[in-house]
């Protein structure tokens, strides 16, 4: 299976064939195992180790978290990007992703209102987990349509948040 694998503003043609795994037409060892209990992933390569905190943020991309920064991933197979190629499906923007639990926890801090009007990467809530503040932030500018939990309120894995509409959609329904 070939699969086309965009992380930050690089992409790499990925072949996995069994245990064997080519990256840019270059043999790899990769082994990747997700550890219990969270949203932590091991991933070696070529003998380094990495670990990856990754949320999945829809159908082919991931929000990965490695040594302090977040990349966005994307990762699609050849038959998939085949046909976004002849149709021009995939290119230009999608609106903005819900905020979701990336993991259990309990809500410290909503930090937007029904009705604001939202940055991209600004701070939208607040989920203790593992005894770790994380801070959930917009993806793209956007607008609250609906705060769905409260401060204090425990929250399981992947439960809607907030929900946030693109700021042309809200701007157009006079």
């Amino acid at each position: 299976m070939i699969y086309h694998v965009a992380v930050g503003d690089r992409t790499h043609v990925v072949e996995l064939n069994g245990p064997k795994v080519l990256v840019d037409g270059l043999p790899c060892a990769v082994d990747f195992a997700h550890l219990e209990g969270g949203p932590i992933r091991s991933l070696i390569v070529d003998g380094v180790s990495h670990r990856i905190s990754a949320r999945r943020t829809g159908p082919e991309t991931w929000d990965l978290h490695l040594r302090g920064r977040k990349i966005r991933a994307e990762a699609v197979d050849e038959r998939t990007r085949a046909i976004r190629d002849m149709t021009g499906a995939g290119s230009g923007s999608v609106g903005p992703c819900p905020i979701v639990a990336p993991m259990p926890g309990m809500v410290m801090r909503i930090e937007v209102s029904e009705g604001d009007t939202i940055r991209a990467g600004q701070g939208v809530v607040i989920v203790e987990a593992m005894k770790m503040e994380n801070e959930l932030t917009a993806e793209a500018d956007a607008i609250v349509t609906k705060v769905m939990v409260a401060e204090g309120q425990a929250v399981e894995k992947d439960q809607l948040l907030v929900d946030l509409a693109p700021i042309e959609a809200e701007e157009n329904t006079d």
